[in-house]
């Protein structure tokens, strides 16, 4: 029998703390794998692009995820697909789940644990960007650290009040008024050019940037990725589909990784000067990390809908 797990039943067991726990030992143990995840983009003969992230293992977990997403930017929601969550023993289908909302809760909740590491004591927020994302790293932020003020912008004026609204914030009226205010600026947008520059920041911020997740999409400016403290997710998927590939910039202009801060080989940063920034890209383990955990807790409450795809 396969569990089927809605946006709903989702929802319903994933809480931000135990998943930011499950993101900061997965970040310490993932590079133990025996199996590297692979990330594979293709484009299509329709106005989006088609992604699969496989497969996603951690130790310690006898099960691994294949995740297929659909991503047409001018829909609504942009992201769509399924989480496939396999027994490691037999293969068998164990569950099928809502891709869109492991996604916005595994990239969020991670850019927030990586943003609270790595960003300096300031307390005003700046958000650009106002969607499924931003939402998972303000929330994940608020539980791990406190802020003030929060300057929101997004093109959709409507989608920006309503999430400075929940939130408690402001809307400002472009991506650079936001990073005019704030101490830490979060990056979930589109943009396919840079939306700041060095000369449009200031000493003492940091930036995470989620952005550029594939080939062309750009948040942040060359000269802003190589004047800043950079940490990534992944060297080599960085320079070839995130933030450094956008800005022409090798594998080795990232200073480090988040694991290797999170297992102490790395300081991170060390003062309050200077800039820091987080480009990741997102990792398949980070998919199962979730995912096994909602299984569990889906199992335990009774979450969900069983099927028997083989009948």
């Amino acid at each position: 029998m396969t569990l089927l797990l809605t946006r709903s039943d989702l929802e319903a067991v994933l809480e931000p703390e135990p998943c930011l726990a499950a993101l900061r030992e997965g970040f310490r143990d993932a590079d133990a794998a025996l199996v590297a995840g692979r990330r594979v983009r293709a484009d299509l003969p329709f106005p989006g692009t088609a992604t699969a992230l496989l497969p996603g293992v951690l130790p310690g977990i006898e099960a691994y995820t294949v995740k297929v997403n659909a991503k047409f930017t001018h829909a609504r929601p942009a992201l769509r697909g399924v989480i496939c969550l396999h027994s490691g023993e037999d293969g068998e289908l164990l569950a099928l789940l809502d891709s869109a909302t492991i996604t916005a809760w595994r990239t969020g909740l991670a850019a927030a644990l990586g943003t609270h590491l790595l960003a300096g004591p300031g307390d005003v927020l700046g958000v650009i960007g106002a969607g499924a994302q931003a939402e998972l790293m303000v929330r994940g932020l608020r539980a791990l650290r406190s802020y003030g003020d929060l300057a929101v912008h997004d093109t959709d004026g409507d989608r920006c009040a309503d999430f400075a609204a929940r939130h408690g914030g402001r809307p400002v009226g472009s991506a650079r008024e936001a990073a005019a205010v704030a101490d830490t600026v979060l990056l979930a947008t589109w943009s396919r050019s840079p939306l700041l520059s060095l000369a449009e920041t200031r000493e003492g911020q940091h930036f995470t940037s989620l952005g550029a997740d594939e080939p062309g999409k750009q948040e942040l400016a060359a000269d802003l990725l190589q004047a800043a403290l950079l940490v990534v997710d992944d060297r080599e998927l960085a320079s070839v589909m995130g933030a450094l590939a956008a800005a022409r910039l090798p594998a080795e202009a990232a200073d480090t990784t988040l694991g290797a801060v999170l297992r102490g080989e790395h300081p991170g940063r060390t003062s309050t000067a200077g800039r820091s920034v987080y480009a990741p890209v997102g990792l398949p383990w980070q998919d199962l990390a979730l995912t096994w955990m909602a299984y569990r807790a889906a199992e335990r409450q009774g979450v969900g809908q069983r099927v028997d795809l083989l009948s």
